[in-house]
Formats: C-alpha cells, structure tokens, sequence
C-alpha cells in the first residue's frame, strides 16, 4: 500500500452518512495531535506517518502508522499489534466490535475519547519501537 496523494478533505466529505463525516473529523485531528504527523490517504484510509512492515512470514509492505477509513457501516481503525493487546481497555471504550487488527467504531461520539486516546497512544509507540517478532516495523516517515 502507498499513499495515493488524494485529497484527505475530500474523502472526509465524500463518507456517509454524517456520523461517519463528523467521526472522520475527529479522528483526524485526534491522530494528528498523537502522531504530529499530516494526514495523508492511502486509497481509502486516512493515514498519519509510514512504515515498512515485514512478517515472518516474509510478506512486507508499507502502511501508515495510524490509520482508519470511514466505512458506511462504522469506521474502522487499523492496529498493527491487533486487539487483543488492547483487551482491558476495550472492555472500557464503549460500543464497538473488533477483528484480528480492526476496532470497529459504529459511532465516535459513544465511546470514551480518553480510553481511544491510550489505545492509539500505545499503538504508535509499538510501531514506533519497531514491532515484535509478530511483525518487524521500520518507521520511514
């Protein structure tokens, strides 16, 4: 995946229904203020930094270091060490349900900022600390 260059405002604008316009908002500047990084798309995702990632598998590529897409259904956070790492404060954050490194988020203004804060905190200082031996991260901006 490579970042596409497209508009970020206007793929905020483009998401439906208005939740997920009002949510995508926020979310940007929330991971912009924890990544001091700008937002960049990635196809359909709105990133915040890059990394190349490599699995032991031997299957690599480059992603952002934060992440979501504002999906019809519900926006969709993307967390390179999964969510099982986040058990504790998912069963704290509010509606929402999960896949392996997907937290689903049907409505931003339900679920308590604070704790998505820690979850994207610890997110980024994993990938910033280079991953585990689940994942080898190098962070290239």
């Amino acid at each position: 995946m490579k970042p596409t260059g497209n508009d970020v405002a206007g793929l905020i604008a483009r998401s439906s229904p208005a939740a997920r316009r009002r949510d995508a908002e926020t979310l940007t500047a929330l991971m912009q203020e924890i990544t001091g990084r700008e937002p960049q798309t990635w196809g359909t995702i709105i990133g915040f930094g890059s990394c190349h990632y490599r699995y032991p598998t031997g299957t690599e590529g480059d992603s952002p270091l934060l992440g979501f897409a504002p999906r019809r259904a519900a926006t969709t956070i993307y967390l390179f060490e999964g969510t099982d790492a986040h058990a504790d404060d998912l069963a704290r954050l509010g509606p929402h349900t999960t896949g392996v490194g997907c937290l689903y988020l049907p409505d931003l203004e339900q679920v308590d900022l604070t704790v998505l804060r820690g979850i994207l905190e610890h997110s980024l200082a994993w990938a910033e600390a280079g991953g585990d031996v689940g994942a080898a991260l190098t962070v290239t901006g």
